[in-house]
């Protein structure tokens, strides 16, 4: 988030560089700086003749060069955007004659989503020499709920952190589905204001009762009745809960029981880095822990395998969503 900042900034004070390959396995960035250049760098006078937007499907880099060694009209530069670049991957280095010596009157932007260039490559080089390179990664799950609260803060907004775990419970680390669902509240909401779970399940959809989370959070209390409560839940409502993604989310929980169980530095702040969680909600997996000895955890991690295989229609005679979920509970407490 510096490194896109930071190019704003310089944008906005004037430094504005020939060449912006912007690439990576996280889009969010990139369409922001993407979008962020299309609308500021020149004046809605001066985009009729001098901004270009092309796709990668549709152009050759030829077409691409050719377009950006034209001149402009009746201003300082032209911005030539070309978005889903990464359909030219296997042309991009043809790129390396423009990269050495780029326009000078010319803003050329790659959006080069879910791919990377060899940096050990020339163009890499010449790219990072005569412009600027920026690589947009992926963030881990336990990253999102800082990235959503910086997000708001921004925007003069706070979010409660079960209501920023839900968030990333049912969206993973997408930040544009995350971003948009956000925006969603904020029209809703006023400044100032905290999200909260409810706000979640009344704008958004996702249930603050009947969830994986809570479902996870039953089972680590083992809480056999709430866990069962909400398994018919998802049992009366498949299109919303299918099995595979909840096996794979608890089976995710047991997993990182088993890291817990076997890490010899239980420092708060060590073991929220190894097992990839928000601190806030460490106190549930220390009563899980307490519920669960090693053995019985090594036990439900191979039940679950069984019963994710299940759930794909092998040898699972026909099962029904609701006998499998039923199943898995059993498996779990017993």
């Amino acid at each position: 988030m510096d490194e896109v900042l930071k190019i704003v900034n310089d944008i906005k004070n004037g430094t504005i560089r020939p060449l912006y390959f912007l690439m990576g396995e996280e889009p969010y960035y990139i369409d922001k700086l993407a979008t962020y250049i299309e609308e500021k760098i020149l004046t809605e006078e001066e985009k009729g003749f001098n901004q270009t937007v092309l796709y990668g499907r549709d152009v050759t880099i030829e077409d691409i060069i050719s377009t950006a060694k034209r001149y402009p009209m009746m201003a300082e530069r032209q911005v030539v955007i070309v978005k889903e670049a990464q359909d030219l991957i296997r042309t991009i280095d043809k790129l390396e004659s423009y990269a050495e010596n780029p326009m000078a009157t010319t803003v050329l932007v790659f959006c080069y989503k879910y791919k990377t260039l060899d940096k050990r490559k020339k163009l890499s080089k010449l790219l990072t020499k005569n412009g600027v390179v920026y690589e947009s990664k992926k963030l881990y799950e336990n990253q999102v709920g800082d990235w959503i609260k910086r997000v708001l803060a921004g925007k003069k907004y706070a979010i409660e952190p079960k209501a920023s775990a839900m968030l990333v419970e049912f969206l993973g680390t997408d930040l544009s589905k995350i971003n948009n669902e956000l925006e969603k509240l904020q029209i809703i909401l006023s400044a100032g204001s905290t999200i909260t779970p409810k706000h979640i399940e009344e704008n958004i959809g996702f249930s603050k009762d009947f969830n994986v989370f809570e479902l996870r959070k039953a089972i680590g209390e083992r809480n056999q009745l709430k866990a069962y409560t909400i398994a018919e839940n998802f049992a009366q409502n498949p299109k919303d809960n299918p099995m595979m993604v909840t096996t794979s989310l608890v089976f995710g929980f047991f997993i990182q029981l088993l890291k817990y169980h076997g890490l010899k530095d239980r420092n708060p702040k060590n073991v929220a880095a190894v097992l990839s969680v928000n601190p806030f909600f460490l106190k549930e997996y220390d009563v899980a822990l307490k519920n669960y000895p090693m053995k019985k955890v090594s036990q439900i991690v191979g039940a679950l395998r069984d019963i994710d295989v299940k759930s794909k229609g092998v040898g699972a005679n026909a099962m029904s969503h609701s006998d499998l979920l039923r199943e898995m509970l059993y498996k779990i407490f017993n």
